[in-house]
Parts: C-alpha cells; sequence; structure tokens
C-alpha cells in the first residue's frame, strides 16, 4: 500500500456494471416503465426511512427488528432504478468520481 492510499482505488467496476444490467433487464421485465423522477422519490423515500432507523438508534428507541441490510438493500435498490432511468453508468460514473476524490485529497493533504 502507498502511503497516499491511491492503491486503495478499486481497478474495476465491472461487477457494478454487471449488476446494474441485471437489475435493468428485471425492471423492465416486471414493473410498468416509470419516470426518472419516480425513481429519485423513491430513492429519497428509502434513504429516509435508513435514516429515521439510525435516529431512533441514536436517541435509544429503535426496535429489536429494526433491519437496517433491508432499508440499505432498498436504498442501493433505489439508486440503481434510477441510475438505469436516466441512462447513468454508474461504473463509469463512480470510477470517475472515485479519481477526482482522490485528486482533491491528494491536492489538500489533511482535509
Amino acid at each position: 500500500m502507498t502511503e497516499d492510499g491511491s492503491s486503495l482505488l478499486p481497478r474495476s467496476y465491472g461487477g457494478l456494471q454487471a449488476l446494474q444490467a441485471e437489475f435493468m433487464a428485471y425492471q423492465r421485465a416486471v414493473f410498468p416503465a416509470r419516470e426518472p423522477r419516480f425513481f429519485a422519490l423513491e430513492l429519497c423515500g428509502e434513504a429516509g426511512e435508513l435514516a429515521n432507523l439510525e435516529k431512533k438508534e441514536w436517541r435509544g428507541t429503535v426496535s429489536e427488528d429494526a433491519d437496517y441490510a433491508d432499508e440499505a438493500a432498498d436504498v442501493l435498490i433505489a439508486v440503481l432504478n434510477y441510475a438505469n432511468e436516466r441512462g447513468i453508468d454508474l461504473a463509469e460514473a463512480v470510477s470517475e468520481k472515485m479519481a477526482e476524490i482522490d485528486r482533491r485529497r491528494l491536492e489538500n493533504p489533511g482535509r
């Protein structure tokens, strides 16, 4: 590992690309066509449910049957559905974003 951490960046996002394609095939086969804004709103709702669980845990009022994995999965599914409807290649977008984050981190050490 290098001191700057750049060697830790993923070298391939092929798995994400395959996952997104599989979700698109499923979405097209079993659900009616929906506009991207539907999925953007769905994403907000699902992220809100996950955040609500965390808030309840923070306050000490979370129930024993709280399912963080289920809520996190809902968020991921909503992101995939949104990206598919917007024609966003998440593998490419995440790869580019991680490179940008790393570049900024190297330009501004300690931030």
